[in-house]
């Protein structure tokens, strides 16, 4: 695989930027991805759901006062607007020029995990996912102030049962255990002193604001410093520990590059994140830049995301539905918003289990073949229905080769452009698929190659990058 397509598939979501990476190389792709703009145009699909914290608990009364019909109304509108969500943020992953800072986002929106399902306001959560793009390539310690403070996270780690005399201690944990520090560097008693300190802060318009009647102004003991600390403090005191920086380094390295990143490198990126105060932009211009120039390939299974986004643009279908991406994912264990626990996904392995193999190599044969796919036929694959009794949408689908080239050049422009490495046998199966006589000036050329893409959808290698 050339360099330029595997890093297109890491730090995006397809190969389609490929060009450009070596266009500009590396640096300068980086920089151009850093500088995007950040749409903060608030998306229609919001504009009637309630924004202030009034205006939610009129809607919850004009629910308990409505009639049945009028309950399945609104439930109907807040399932509408879930789905459109996801379709807005699968539009911007799609269709950005640098998509980098999109692939940021779904990181922290991995790291930071606050779900819908338990949260419920949509706003929110939009608040949430903003405050991620704005400062994806910003600075780790402000970004983990402002999530630690939405409502969002308020809601999801039950921070509004956190009141003083009766603690609640989950946002606390979770402060520690999975956002900054990890396992194995916090007393509980630091976890105990951390929900005092958090007492209190509950939903506001813009964001999570004390109360002071339910707030604890004691002093408290964290990390062997005392004082009246709140949230702000929290974080100021967790990023003054020795290894704060190595989760963070390991996460970053396991979602773009390594499945099972090396302790070595988790550390020497992570003293360099240190060194730069936290700075996110650096630290990523340093790991991207630093890798890009080994010979890494193959040691990262493919998330759902990659796959999908890239088998539609390589298979350059038109107009296909965000909907049935977002329906994709859930099945394949990636429900955007909706991770099963705090932890997040699981990534690695738990990308490749025969069930989620056999799914993917299902929907490739299925758009390869120009049908569509649709809820029904995805719950199909999900074994959730037998046989659905509907007609495939047919499709345009084709594949961008040679047609002034012969057999062997095709399959080796496929390859570079597909597969981290390919041995013998894969590629006496490839020239049986694309025959010595074959003709790519051929009418039914086109045929021919999206049958051998479609074989290469299905190796192992495909699914690594």
């Amino acid at each position: 695989m050339k360099k330029s397509s595997l890093w297109s598939l890491r730090l995006g979501f397809s190969g389609k930027e490929a060009d450009e990476i070596e266009k500009l190389g590396i640096e300068k792709f980086l920089k151009k991805s850093y500088a995007s703009k950040v749409d903060k145009q608030l998306p229609a699909f919001l504009e009637d759901d309630p924004k202030t914290l009034l205006q939610l608990k009129e809607l919850k009364q004009s629910i308990k006062d409505a009639d049945s019909v009028a309950k399945k109304k609104v439930l109907k509108r807040e399932v509408y607007s879930a789905i459109e969500f996801r379709k807005w943020w699968i539009d911007k992953m799609r269709t950005d020029e640098f998509p980098l800072r999109e692939n940021m986002v779904c990181f922290w929106h991995n790291h930071f995990v606050s779900t819908t399902q338990k949260v419920k306001v949509n706003y929110w959560i939009y608040q949430h996912n903003m405050i991620l793009r704005e400062n994806a390539f910003g600075n780790f310690k402000e970004l983990t102030k402002q999530i630690l403070k939405s409502n969002a996270m308020i809601k999801y780690l039950d921070n509004v049962d956190n009141k003083k005399g009766k603690f609640n201690e989950n946002l606390s944990r979770e402060l520690l255990e999975l956002f900054t520090i990890g396992i194995g560097n916090y007393s509980e008693s630091d976890i105990k002193n951390g929900a005092r300190a958090l007492a209190g802060l509950n939903y506001g318009d813009d964001g999570a604001v004390y109360r002071k009647n339910i707030e604890d102004n004691s002093d408290k003991t964290y990390f062997g410093k005392t004082g009246n600390w709140k949230a702000d403090d929290l974080v100021d005191i967790i990023f003054e520990q020795k290894n704060i920086p190595y989760l963070i380094t390991r996460k970053i390295l396991k979602w773009f590059v390594y499945d099972n990143p090396p302790e070595d490198l988790v550390v020497h990126y992570g003293d360099y994140f240190r060194k730069k105060n936290f700075e996110i932009e650096p630290l990523l211009t340093k790991i991207f830049t630093e890798e890009y120039a080994k010979e890494n390939a193959g040691n990262k299974i493919k998330d759902p995301l990659v796959y999908i986004i890239q088998l539609i643009d390589e298979l350059e279908i038109k107009d296909f539905d965000n909907a049935m991406i977002a329906l994709f994912l859930r099945q394949q264990g990636m429900d955007l918003y909706n991770q099963v626990n705090v932890k997040g996904w699981d990534g690695g392995n738990s990308w490749l289990t025969s069930q989620v193999y056999l799914q993917r190599n299902n929907t490739s044969d299925l758009l390869c073949n120009g049908r569509t796919i649709s809820r029904k036929i995805l719950n199909t694959m999900d074994g959730q229905i037998q046989s659905p009794k509907a007609e495939f949408e047919k499709i345009d689908v084709k594949i961008d080769f040679d047609s002034s080239g012969n057999n062997k050049t095709i399959i080796a422009q496929l390859s570079n452009r597909l597969l981290f490495d390919v041995n013998e046998s894969m590629q006496k199966d490839m020239e049986n698929l694309l025959k010595y006589d074959f003709d790519p000036k051929d009418p039914h050329a086109e045929f021919a190659v999206v049958r051998l893409f479609n074989y290469i959808t299905k190796l192992p290698e495909y699914q690594l990058i």
